[in-house]
């Protein structure tokens, strides 16, 4: 596999994927790094069509939550800790802050180990950012208890479609040696120049009437008041989750 030809797959065959494959990739997915060994998450694999409806409000009814052969809802898991510390007399203090940011963490490393072994046996997935706009509707659909929060969706398949891969940035942009080297706005121009004249993007920020793609991005699309919302719901739904922040 080579992975710099990686791109997100959003279009799938009607093809299943088998149990024994499946099972291989969340296995290799546990073999990630994580926090104390605690392995503080967990994944809600969805194979049911009913169940896949059900979930598609929630991720905005993108087409490929119930074409994509199984759904993979990967979230930060204290409900398992807690029980296995009170059944040996332990107090497991971790739902708060702290907390949750380390088991965000190994949450992440398992979605990835199980991406980068499902690219390895042909198959083709994407990553839904959905799950952060509506945590209360999938919570309660997935019946996610206290401790449990979704963190990601993976859509996952063998690929309908080989789309052509998004520009990313140059490594000068994202690699600093020894020490963090602030950016001039002549080195941000040259950085970014390859992202803010490619055609896909240009046509994106005409059509939305902005000057630049960093109005486009920053102020439409992931806005400020949007992320303060999202904040305060996310605020709000930890602590319903048992959380203390």
């Amino acid at each position: 596999m080579n992975y710099k030809d990686h791109r997100s797959i959003r279009s799938f065959l009607p093809k299943e994927i088998d149990a024994n494959v499946l099972s291989e990739l969340l296995t290799i997915g546990t073999r990630a790094s994580n926090t104390g060994n605690f392995q503080s998450y967990c994944v809600i694999v969805t194979q049911e069509a009913a169940m896949k409806e059900r979930l598609a409000p929630y991720h905005f009814n993108q087409p490929m939550v119930t074409q994509a052969p199984v759904l993979l809802t990967f979230c930060v898991d204290y409900n398992r800790l807690e029980v296995w510390s009170a059944a040996r007399h332990a107090d497991c203090g971790h739902l708060n802050l702290m907390g949750f940011y380390n088991a965000t963490l190994d949450t992440m490393l398992f979605a990835q180990n199980v991406a980068v072994a499902a690219e390895e046996h042909g198959l083709g997935y994407c990553f839904l950012g959905t799950v952060l706009y509506n945590l209360e509707g999938i919570i309660s659909t997935l019946a996610l208890p206290r401790g449990v929060m979704p963190v990601l969706t993976m859509a996952l398949g063998y690929p309908a479609e080989k789309p052509p891969m998004r520009i990313r940035l140059p490594l000068e942009a994202i690699v600093h040696y020894e020490r963090y080297t602030p950016f001039t706005p002549e080195r941000i121009a040259e950085l970014y120049h390859n992202l803010e004249t490619a055609p896909f993007y240009q046509e994106q920020v005409r059509k939305a009437g902005c000057e630049n793609l960093a109005q486009l991005i920053m102020e439409q699309q992931y806005s400020r008041a949007t992320y303060e919302k999202l904040s305060a719901e996310l605020t709000r739904i930890l602590q319903k989750q048992g959380f203390t922040l």
